[in-house]
């Protein structure tokens, strides 16, 4: 007799939509790969930032419309090593450490491992640390710091070469900060769907505007902002906890 408790098959296709905007951002890294091998660098720099909107974006679709897979999931990963790790460090070392032979492909190497590193990381603790928190600085900010400063010395006129040294320690620096156990604020608390006080929205507006007046500087400035904001927090709270700590030994006493 044939069996009537059959399992149903799982479809073996792939959700599109939130897919579309992965693939997007794919290829926004790999075009900021070779608008820097043609020495287009402020296109290369927009390039990386595209692919940040469209990296944002992806989870929210995905979320919204219910499509969450583990296919998307390690797709997403994938598309961020090429977006947010390979793609800054070529276009930082096309433009800047390439003057400096082995030590600016070691440097760009520094930084795309700590990005591979970071996103390993990052993938093995989910569900298992404090949302409200990275640890270590988060790969989307690092290439938008990388980037951000291709595009200022491109906005203002400053060639690559000449700023090489400063290039390859901010490169550097902002590959190990991502695989450190520095806590960074997710911002995943925020309730973007509940009402705001109406100057909220006003500050919003001027954060646009400043922006728009310029672009490269102001972006560049916001995420160098949030990196140093990391060490700070860090410090901060493990002065706090010394503090609770004595307090409590005292207390004891």
């Amino acid at each position: 007799m044939p069996e009537t408790n059959q399992r149903p098959r799982r479809g073996r296709g792939i959700y599109l939509l939130p897919n579309l905007f992965t693939t997007a951002a794919l290829f926004s890294g790999f075009y900021a790969v070779l608008a820097a091998m043609s020495g287009k660098f402020e296109q290369a720099a927009l390039a990386i930032f595209v692919a940040m909107i469209l990296d944002g974006l992806d989870g929210r679709v995905a979320r919204l419309t219910n499509t969450q897979t583990a296919f998307g999931a390690e797709y997403d990963s994938l598309s961020d090593m090429v977006a947010f790790g390979l793609a800054p460090s070529l276009v930082i070392y096309e433009w800047a450490l390439l003057d400096l032979g082995k030590a600016g492909w070691m440097v760009a190497f520094i930084y795309t491992a700590g990005a591979a590193l970071r996103l390993a990381r990052f993938n093995t603790q989910l569900g298992s640390t404090d949302k409200r928190y990275f640890q270590g600085l988060p790969s989307p900010s690092a290439a938008a710091i990388v980037a951000g400063s291709v595009w200022v010395g491109e906005e203002y006129g400053v060639a690559g070469g000449d700023v090489s040294i400063p290039a390859a320690l901010l490169t550097g620096l902002v590959g190990l900060l991502m695989v450190s156990n520095v806590r960074y604020n997710s911002f995943k608390e925020l309730d973007f769907r509940g009402k705001v006080p109406f100057v909220s929205i006003v500050a919003i507006m001027l954060v646009f505007a400043i922006i728009i007046l310029q672009p490269p500087l102001v972006l560049f400035v916001i995420f160098f902002a949030y990196a140093v904001s990391g060490p700070v927090l860090t410090l901060f709270q493990l002065h706090r906890h010394r503090a609770e700590r004595r307090k409590q030994v005292s207390s004891d006493d």
